[in-house]
Formats: structure tokens, C-alpha cells, sequence
């Protein structure tokens, strides 16, 4: 359907701003950030296709009006039916690698961004309000595209405000809706940046003051814990307040509220959710390494097969299988030692809003990782155990060392999404970027 929206706008590029029954055509495609680039979220195999350069080189097709038919004789079936079979079973080879799907997903990227320049070369050059609608709809939804090309036609539209949201400016609402695509567009100024952040709202709010504003429920929904939740409001203020003047920090509100003030206000019932979910986890967590450090300690003194009488020493001291023993105990105790310390570190912590930033974080990061550690350790020096003491019995020991993998599998998948949530949102690659090529100047 998008070709034939493709066709439509190319012969008639006037409907782009002209109500109908099913809405303005701008302000719909401002409705579908999905289907831009910036939008679209590819699953695990389709990532891993983009992330490595393995884009594919896509044009659109050539429109034509004409079509022809091709008769064959029957002599011409055989070979037709066996490039058929080889057609099909390639389309089943593109399916299952998930390149098909890329590939139309691109394709309709391709469509929706031609659409997109068909309909901007059709907005009159005065403001108008249809494509002022969309406009804000765009800012709102993160639509960048369809932003950035609208400011590119005409550039007036990118100081106008929302009279429908307090008078606010077009970063404002990028700001108050936290949509960091449309916000990163003012690293693309290449002069005049900081005129983009002086405007106040009618409530004399700046920019900052918006970022200090509790962010929409749907932008932090996918986000794990009210602790990383708090993070990512601490990233999103200090990231406007390195864009801001420096008079901007201290400016007040109708309110009288300077913008940290504001920030302390929204947050202060996320910042109590924040330290109730950090204490919980440290709390259930510290518990299992209490108890790993006791069953260590008392292992390390009752090596298997017992001490010789004579001499005190273990009686298998030359066996590899006794060393395993030794080094995953000592390994165990010393990491699980490690992680309850990182655990009442975070019990004991002052969980003042910076705190939220870094150092929480990977307080809890290491201590889930030591914690793993401690109790693959552990389940290593169990099996070395049986080992020795089950010694040439295969079909008991086999099954055991098995069964011993399942803890550490199962703190795998348990744990493991929160620790590399933890790690992106932390030490990973940040939602702001900084290094935007200029797209406009004003």
C-alpha cells in the first residue's frame, strides 16, 4: 500500500496538507516514526546485520504503466518448473536468515522517506496550519525525519510554540516527551545553538526546568527497576544542562523554583521507589553469597577423601582433581566475600540523587558478577569433589556435573538481562549524540 501512496503523492503532491476523511496525510506520516530509520527497532538477527555493515543496497523500483506476457511452449516447462524450485527454495533461505525481512523493511523505509520529500517540496513557504499540526505531532512522537526535513523547508517553523503545551518551543516538548532523537537535532546547529534554549513557556519554565519534569510513563516503561529509571532522568537533566547558559541553572519559575528544585520535586517519589528496589535486590542477593561464604569456609577444611593420619596431609594432595577443589573454593569464598561487601555498600549508602548516576549502579553490577562467579565456583568444586570421592563410577558422576550446570544456567538467564541493562545504561553507548553532522543553518 505505501507504492501506491508513493504514486498518489508524486502525481498529486497538494494532498499533503488537505483534510479528507481519513485526516491530513502529513499528520499521519507524523504519527509513524516506526516507519522511518530512527524508528524502527530491529529484533536480535536483524541487529546483528546492521551493527556489522551488512545493509543492503536497495532502490525502489522504476514505475511503468506497461506490462507484457510471456507464452512459452511446453517444451520451455521442465526448465521453467526447475528455476521455479530454485526461486522458491532461495526466497526460504532469505526467510529464514531474516534478510527478506530487512530488505522490506528497508524498502518501505525507502518508500516512507520519499513520500516524505514529495510532501515537504509541496508546503507553502508561509506557515500553515495542517503542516504546524504535524509538526508538533512529529515533535512529540520522535518522527526526526519528518522534523528535521519540515525545519529544512522552512525554517520558521523551528521557533514556533505550542500553544497547546504551554507555549513551549520545539526542544522544550523534545525535552518534556524525551524524545532524544528530535532532541539530538540541536547538536546539528552549526551556530545560534544556545539561542535554541533560552525560550520560556508561558509559566516561565525553561528548558531545564521541563527536564526536571517527570518523563511520560510510556518513555521509561521498557526500562527494568525504578533505580535505572532514576538513572536515566539524571541523564536526561544533565545532558540539557551542558546545552543550556550558565544563567539558565539559576532562573526561576511562576513557581520561584530554580530547576534543580523542580527535578527534587518530580523525583522524590521515583527516588524512594529507586532505593526500595536497590535494597531489595541487595538484600535477597546477600543472603545467597552469606551462604555461599559460610559452605565454602567450612569446605576448605574438609577436603575430600579425608587428611592422612600420619602425616596431616590430604590424602589425594598430587591429584589435579584435589587442586580444582582448591582454587574454585578459594575463588568461591573470596568473590562471594566481594559481592556481600558490594551488597551492604549499597544497604548503607546515603541514595542521594547522584548516586542513581554511577555509583549505585555498579555497586549492584559488581555484585551480581562476583556473585555469579562465586556460585559457578562453587558448583565447579562440588564436581570436583564427586570427582574424587565417585572416582571411575562415569554413570554418577556424568549426571551430577549436569545437574550442577543448571544453577549457574539458571542465574544466567535470571540475572543476566538486568547486568547487561545495568552495563548499557551505565558504561554503554549514550542516547545523546553529541557528535551530530550539521543538518541546518539559521
Amino acid at each position: 500500500m505505501i507504492d501506491v501512496a508513493l504514486d498518489i503523492i508524486t502525481k498529486y503532491p497538494h494532498l499533503a496538507t488537505l483534510p479528507s476523511n481519513f485526516g491530513v496525510p502529513l499528520e499521519s506520516l507524523s504519527l509513524m516514526p516506526s516507519a522511518f530509520p530512527s524508528g524502527c527497532l530491529f529484533g536480535l538477527t536483524l541487529s546483528i546485520y546492521v551493527a556489522r555493515g551488512k545493509g543492503l543496497r536497495i532502490q525502489l523500483p522504476a514505475t511503468s504503466t506497461q506490462f507484457c506476457i510471456d507464452i512459452q511452449n511446453e517444451e520451455s516447462n521442465e526448465g521453467n518448473i526447475s528455476k521455479l524450485k530454485t526461486r522458491v527454495n532461495r526466497q526460504t533461505l532469505l526467510e529464514i536468515l531474516g534478510i527478506k525481512e530487512l530488505y522490506e523493511i528497508k524498502l518501505n523505509q525507502l518508500y516512507a522517506i520519499k513520500i516524505l520529500h514529495c510532501m515537504c517540496r509541496a508546503i507553502p513557504q508561509s506557515i500553515h496550519p495542517s503542516v504546524t499540526s504535524a509538526f508538533f505531532l512529529g515533535i512529540i512522537q520522535g518522527t526526526v525525519e519528518l522534523v528535521a526535513e519540515l525545519g529544512k523547508a522552512n525554517n520558521e517553523y523551528l521557533f514556533l510554540k505550542s500553544e497547546n503545551n504551554y507555549g513551549r518551543s520545539i526542544f522544550s516538548l523534545a525535552v518534556q516527551y524525551r524524545q532524544e532523537n528530535i532532541f539530538n537535532l540541536i547538536y546539528g546547529f552549526q551556530t545560534n545553538r544556545h539561542i535554541m534554549t533560552i525560550y520560556k513557556d508561558n509559566l516561565k519554565n525553561s528548558i531545564l526546568h521541563i527536564a526536571g519534569l517527570m518523563s511520560p510513563p510510556n518513555r521509561l516503561a521498557h526500562i527494568s527497576g525504578a533505580a535505572l529509571k532514576m538513572q536515566r532522568e539524571l541523564q536526561w537533566y544533565q545532558e540539557v544542562e551542558r546545552v543550556v547558559i550558565p544563567s539558565t541553572k539559576t532562573e526561576l519559575n511562576d513557581n520561584s523554583d530554580q530547576p534543580h528544585q523542580v527535578f527534587s520535586k518530580e523525583h522524590n517519589e521515583l527516588k524512594k521507589q529507586g532505593e526500595t528496589w536497590m535494597k531489595e535486590n541487595a538484600t535477597s542477593c546477600s543472603i545467597v553469597a552469606a551462604l555461599i561464604i559460610t559452605i565454602m569456609f567450612t569446605a576448605a577444611f574438609t577436603i575430600p577423601g579425608g587428611n592422612n593420619q600420619n602425616t596431616g596431609y590430604p590424602m589425594f594432595l598430587h591429584k589435579t582433581q584435589l587442586k580444582v577443589f582448591v582454587i574454585a573454593d578459594v575463588i568461591s569464598l573470596f568473590s562471594s566475600t566481594t559481592s556481600v561487601l558490594m551488597f551492604q555498600g549499597i544497604l548503607t549508602s546515603r541514595y542521594a540523587e547522584e548516586d542513581f548516576l554511577k555509583s549505585l549502579p555498579k555497586k549492584l553490577m559488581i555484585g551480581l558478577v562476583t556473585l555469579f562467579i562465586s556460585i559457578a565456583a562453587m558448583m565447579v568444586a562440588f564436581c570436583a569433589a564427586l570427582i574424587i570421592m565417585l572416582k571411575g563410577q562415569i554413570d554418577i558422576v556424568v549426571p551430577s556435573v549436569v545437574l550442577a550446570s543448571f544453577p549457574i544456567a539458571a542465574f544466567l538467564w535470571l540475572q543476566s538481562p538486568l547486568l547487561i541493562e545495568i552495563f548499557m545504561s551505565t558504561y554503554g553507548p549514550s542516547i545523546f549524540n553529541r557528535k551530530m553532522k550539521p543538518w541546518i543553518e539559521l
